[in-house]
């Protein structure tokens, strides 16, 4: 009976022990979170998982917390507040690194009870400024000033908390005391106090509107005259976020002085709040011309021996006053430092020293003869060698030069320089397509400043200027045409094509003063597009068209194409004309043409040329042509204002000017304004 008994006791020993020995060791993934898969090779299942198992054997006895069940082990880890002071639970996390699953699962709930925790503080912080604003604001009015002061202190505290802060910008009474406090107090801490109330409010919108229509801005601007350095900070970053994010603020701070007040504090020598003062000045001046004169000088101080970023901040402000400073004098120290930042590296530097040049010598012949003897032609070609596919750089360089290259008593000096310094091929590569027209309509008017120098002819020509301008003038020729029926007048990049046609035949006019040129211009079966353009219902493209054929009817050949072509039915017409440009080279043009014609053809022409310009003989034409400037009236280098803000783009639209025109000028060039978003400080 015992052997019965026994051997199922044997039998169950021998099982235990073979389960010992096979999977005993194995991982549940209860633990671990190891997955289990199934071996392909024999079907039964394998974690994917191993562990190399290491016992310790102890007399003492086990730790209490060891008997923690787990699923008081999963409530102290997701709710640690429940255990009692002192309590511990062992953790079966073995690596540091590593999370365990109990402790990923707390994580959210952890988060969650933070949550709560912020909101109901946030709503005590409400609450509590909430109920406090209409005390806070009775003793700030109250005629005490150390109550004023103390009051002050509790409010710039509260505004330090958003909860608060937005509950105290909410209500227009508090805001209006803490300006009137601000404004009358003489205590400094309280000033102090007042100016970081209204700091911190101008962080959010609603904060600046409550300043705005509290008259916060007239005190912040009194407060610019502050002794104290934390006062002024407060004030001019105010104003900054004002400036920046208010309507209306730009109008407000300009009657209340505030330009007056900034440019004294560029003498400061703290580079932070130089930055936010220039980016001020900038913001206030950016499209208003009254704002922009007396600037120029304080500004130019410190861009020598100033940290990089205060230095572009000056050249970013001073570019965008320098389109109203171009009759203002005592620039020369400015004009030599903004020569010798040409040869800067820094492309933003760069942008801004020729775009101010190109303002200041814009109409104003002693800019223009300052910068010329100041080699500052060969500053401003090797800037476009340097950036010439960076049009921000490469049209206020152009128009620079084309601006040094007329109308001054080194005007011709500079015509030199240009090409001594080899500076003709650059400029003609410039006519390369594709085409920005901001650029090609400097270019093409520095081209025709160059060409009034008689050396310069022959560089021109052969650095292939003639037909890349005849090429330039068929394309915005055709490109007008498409919307000739059109009232809209064709812009691209801003320009009008009209300009062009008018810049580029006013150029290859100049050019045909010389007879190689002239040749090689009626060889590029250009007269019928000039003879076209005599129909054109713009003045000035009749005014260069007239003029080119001109100089082309000096060759036999070209005056008798030109009279194959029709012309002289509409220089006819054009001998009538109220424009005295256009009469004179009408006259010329059919004088020229007429020398072969039949006794009568001469006649008729004669008569003409008496009842419009000549009273005597036509004889009289050689006699005007060997005395006056033939060249037509060309307008100076004013254009409409650059519009544009942030970033500083590449898009530039630039009107013509209308009305009379000024000798040996093309109509091109830009004032420029610019105005680039700055960070926060």
């Amino acid at each position: 009976m015992s052997m019965q008994m026994g051997d199922p006791a044997d039998s169950g020993m021998a099982k235990v022990e073979q389960w010992q020995q096979t999977m005993y060791g194995m991982d549940s993934g209860i633990q671990s979170g190891a997955t289990t898969v199934r071996d392909d090779d024999g079907g039964d299942f394998a974690t994917s998982k191993h562990y190399t198992m290491t016992t310790t054997v102890t007399t003492e006895k086990p730790d209490v917390d060891a008997h923690y069940t787990r699923a008081q082990r999963v409530r102290a880890a997701m709710f640690p507040e429940t255990l009692e002071t002192g309590t511990t639970i062992l953790t079966t996390q073995t690596d540091p690194s590593q999370m365990t699953n109990v402790q990923r699962l707390a994580e959210p709930s952890q988060m969650l009870k933070m949550a709560i925790v912020h909101l109901i503080n946030y709503q005590d912080d409400a609450e509590l400024a909430t109920r406090a604003v209409p005390e806070l604001t009775k003793l700030l009015n109250d005629e005490d000033q150390v109550v004023v002061g103390k009051a002050a202190q509790i409010v710039n505290q509260l505004t330090k908390k958003e909860a608060s802060r937005r509950a105290l910008m909410q209500s227009p009474q508090m805001v209006a005391a803490v300006v009137r406090a601000m404004q009358n107090t003489s205590d400094m801490e309280t000033a102090r106090a007042t100016a970081s109330i209204l700091h911190n409010l101008s962080h959010q919108r609603e904060g600046l509107l409550s300043i705005f229509k509290c008259g916060g801005i007239p005190a912040l601007v009194r407060m610019l005259s502050s002794p104290m350095e934390s006062v002024l900070f407060y004030a001019i970053t105010t104003l900054h976020n004002l400036l920046l994010h208010q309507e209306g603020a730009k109008m407000a701070v300009r009657l209340a002085d505030g330009l007056q007040k900034m440019v004294p504090l560029l003498k400061k020598s703290n580079p932070k709040f130089l930055a936010i003062t220039t980016d001020c000045l900038q913001l206030l001046s950016y499209g208003n011309q009254e704002s922009k004169v007396g600037g120029m000088q304080a500004l130019g101080k410190h861009l020598s021996g100033s940290t990089p970023r205060l230095m572009q901040n000056c050249l970013w402000t001073l570019r965008n006053l320098s389109d109203a400073a171009t009759k203002q004098e005592g620039m020369d120290s400015l004009l030599q430092v903004l020569v010798g930042l040409l040869s800067s590296d820094d492309l933003n530097m760069l942008t801004c020293a020729t775009g101010i040049l190109s303002n200041l010598t814009c109409n104003n012949a002693h800019n223009k003869t300052l910068v010329t003897q100041g080699n500052g032609v060969e500053a401003l070609i090797h800037a476009i060698l340097r950036a010439s596919e960076k049009e921000d750089v490469t049209e206020p360089a152009v128009c620079a030069l084309r601006h040094l290259t007329s109308r001054h008593q080194q005007a011709e000096m500079a015509q030199n320089a240009v090409r001594r310094h080899y500076g003709i091929p650059a400029i003609v590569k410039l006519l390369n397509q594709p085409y920005y027209w901001p650029v090609i309509k400097a270019v093409v008017g520095l081209i025709r400043n160059l060409a009034l120098c008689p050396e310069n002819q022959a560089p021109l020509r052969d650095a292939g200027a003639i037909p890349r301008l005849v090429n330039l003038l068929l394309k915005a020729h055709q490109d007008a045409q498409k919307h000739g029926s059109s009232s809209q007048q064709t812009y691209q990049d801003g320009v009008r094509m009209e300009e062009i046609v008018e810049g580029s035949t006013g150029a290859l006019h100049i050019l045909a003063r010389d007879p190689i040129n002239r040749a090689e211009i009626a060889n590029l079966q250009t007269i019928p597009l000039f003879v076209q353009l005599l129909y054109s219902p713009v003045d000035n493209v009749k005014r260069v068209a007239a003029g080119i054929l001109c100089e082309l009817a000096l060759d036999k050949p070209s005056a008798e194409l030109i009279d194959s072509e029709g012309a002289s039915a509409p220089l006819m017409d054009l001998l009538h004309s109220n424009n005295e440009g256009i009469a004179t080279y009408a006259a010329a043009v059919l004088f020229r043409i007429s020398e072969d014609k039949n006794s009568d053809y001469k006649k008729r022409v004669s008569v003409e040329l008496t009842h419009s310009l000549f009273k005597h003989d036509p004889a009289s034409w050689e006699i005007a042509h060997n005395s006056v400037q033939m060249e037509g009236p060309y307008p100076d280098e004013l254009d409409a204002a650059y519009q544009g803000y942030g970033g500083y783009a590449a898009d530039m639209p630039m009107d013509g000017m209308e009305g009379v025109m000024m000798q040996d000028e093309y109509p091109g060039g830009m004032a420029y304004e610019r105005g680039q978003g700055y960070q926060e400080y």
